[in-house]
This record gives C-alpha cells, structure tokens and sequence, in this order.
C-alpha cells in the first residue's frame, strides 16, 4: 500500500485521538474531539505542514523515527503501530524481549475455566502462569525455578515426569516445540534470556542440539496424552494448543470426555487440591468425598 493509504489512516486515527487521551488539556469550543493537525505535529515533533503533506499522500516515504513519533503521539496499540509502519512501507521494528504480559481475555479465562487444567506460556515456552487444575494435574509450578518453567527444558532433560509419551509423539512434540523456539529467536533476536536458553539446551541435551542444527519445522496438533498422577492414577486427556493472536501467547488446555472414568479422575484432582472452594468445613467434606471416590476408583481399577 502507498503513502494514500497511509494517510487516511492517519487521519482517521486523529481524528479518534481525545486530547486528553493523548495527554493534552482540552479548552474551549471544538469543532472536532479528536486532535488538531497541529497538535498532532506538536506531540510528534513535526511540522504542521508535513502532516498535512502526510494526510494528503504528497508526502513519500516516511522514516521510522517519523512512524515512530506518531505512533507514540497517537497512542496506538503495537498492532495498530505495525500497521502504520506497513503502510509506510517499512517492516515493524522487533520487539526487544518475549512478552510476558497476560491479556485481560486471557486472566478472565483463567478465572472461569477453575476445573479445567489451563497453563499459559509465552512464545519461547516459558510458564508464566497456570491454575490450580493444571498445578494438580503435573505438579506445582511455584517449585519450578530458571529453565525449569521452560516446556522444552522439562521436555529434553525429561522433567515432565508424569507424561508418558510414545517415541512417536515424542518426537512430533519435540520437533514442535523446537520449531516454535526457532521462530521466537526470529521474532526477539535481541532477547539476551532467549540466546542462553537455546546455548545451554544445546550443551545439555544431544536431542535438542540435532533437531535444532537440521533445521526441523514442526507444528502442535490436538493430542491424547496419558499422564500418571500419584494421587488419582492414569488418566488420559485431550491436549490442545491455543494461540493467542497479537501476544505471542501460547495456552495449553487439558480436557476430558464428559461421562468417562478420566473425567472423574480429573474431577477428584480438582476436589483434592482445591486451595479455595470457600470456608474450612466445606474444604474437609470436599477432600473427603474425593478421597472416598478416589478409593472406589483404585478398587475397581486395582491400583
């Protein structure tokens, strides 16, 4: 797309910039809520006349530090400043660091999904949070500490006891996570956390060290994964993989088909570890009826 288009952006943009969203006091009568062309050029550090040059599509090629300025200026989201620099005919600049901020979506999710097994990771698989389901079903994570919060640490140094994987899998996993890692190094070349996570999995795991020199692409796929558990025993779940678009965010979801054995498991899972299901009394007639279940389970089952 040409300067053109760039600019009606532009000024649609402005338009819907309040001053006092970008940080300028609001006075007198105004014909217009959004920003004046020359308050716009005053935030940005430009001059009037570019930005009506810029507006207009007389105005070719802007800079980056120009891109930059107004997008600043205007308060624009970081996809919204990736379009602009787009429609500029630059690429956006990358990103320092992974993000690790949650979206308000994705803590509201976590909120309401209490029974469901739900972690959330960033674009390097490193946890960054995970609920009390997913804390009962593979351990808590407030023990994990540096590389151990990583997915493919606990993968290649075989941390991730209680998953039991068939050869297959676990080479269609591992050629997966690799290739989500290769691309986060892509996307963050400057992440001085990334470069000593990929050094010291290339040092320590002679697996890792293969698929990461012969380039291997792989992607995540709905999976069945049967984890042993020391409380309730085998169960085996859905795995899926959701990705978060414009956070880089990777979410991993553990469901059970409603009716089935594992689905009752993973229930007393949650009744058994619960942290916060109201008042003490409540708590000790939970974690009994779970326990009274769970002996029910190992009978029939004779574990």
């Amino acid at each position: 797309m040409g300067t053109t288009e760039f600019g009606r952006t532009l000024h649609r943009w402005r338009d819907r910039t309040s001053p006092e969203a970008a940080g300028l006091p609001s006075v007198g009568q105004r014909r217009v809520p959004g920003l004046r062309r020359e308050e716009l050029a005053q935030l940005a550090g430009v001059s009037v006349d570019y930005i009506t040059r810029l507006e207009q599509g007389r105005a070719t090629n802007p800079s980056a530090q120009v891109i930059e300025a107004l997008a600043d200026a205007l308060r624009l989201s970081a996809a919204e400043r990736a379009h602009l620099f787009r429609l500029g005919g630059l690429q956006p600049p990358q990103a320092e660091c992974v993000p690790s901020e949650l979206t308000p979506s994705v803590r509201r999710m976590l909120d309401r999904l209490t029974g469901t097994p739900v972690a959330v990771f960033d674009a390097a698989w490193t946890l960054l949070v995970a609920n009390q389901a997913y804390a009962a079903l593979m351990g808590d994570p407030a023990d994990w500490n540096g590389h151990e919060r990583n997915g493919l640490w606990r993968t290649f140094l075989g941390l991730s006891d209680r998953v039991r994987l068939t050869s297959e899998s676990r080479r269609a996993l591992q050629a997966a996570l690799v290739a989500d890692l290769r691309a986060a190094t892509a996307r963050y070349p400057g992440d001085q956390r990334l470069k000593r996570l990929v050094a010291d999995l290339r040092a320590h795991s002679d697996e890792f060290a293969e698929l990461w020199e012969t380039g291997v692409a792989g992607h995540h796929e709905a999976a069945r994964k049967t984890i042993v558990h020391p409380d309730v025993g085998t169960l085996t779940l859905d795995c899926d993989v959701l990705k978060v678009a414009g956070s880089d965010l990777n979410i991993m979801v553990y469901t059970a088909e409603p009716g089935t054995e594992d689905a009752e498991r993973l229930e007393l899972l949650t009744l058994l570890h619960s942290s916060d299901r109201g008042d003490q009394a409540l708590r000790d007639v939970d974690a009994s009826e779970a326990r009274d279940k769970l002996r029910h389970i190992r009978e029939f089952v004779g574990e």
